[in-house]
């Protein structure tokens, strides 16, 4: 199955699986110390992770480490880039708008 990484930030626990590897590299047990669910559970959100592109797994030993790969995540600030124009545009109109409301009820006022 094709993963993209939109669909790994869409379940709360990747994300947070994915906050706590970008302060440091963990092992997969380490990983699931953090996390009241099982094992599997936390290796599947691993797996997805790893698939997308969004960390690495590397074996040092015995032990395998997973790494935040965060550049990944420029495909999603690009996406909300473009809909923060959007509402940034809306909203300016809309400010533009109230301050002409105010301005007009002022003046009203005034002439009374």
């Amino acid at each position: 199955m094709r993963r993209d990484v939109f669909q790994a930030i869409a379940d709360p626990t990747r994300r947070s699986i994915l906050g706590l590897l970008a302060m440091q590299a963990l092992t997969l047990n380490a990983v699931a110390e953090n996390y009241n669910i099982s094992r599997p559970a936390i290796s599947k959100h691993i797996k997805i992770l790893n698939e997308c592109g969004l960390i690495t797994i590397t074996d040092q030993g015995r032990e395998r480490y997973c790494v935040a790969k965060l550049d990944k995540l420029q495909e999603v600030n690009e996406w909300v880039a473009q809909y923060k124009q959007f509402w940034e545009t809306k909203l300016d109109a809309l400010e533009m708008y109230l301050d002409k409301i105010q301005k007009d009820r002022s003046n009203d006022k005034s002439t009374k």
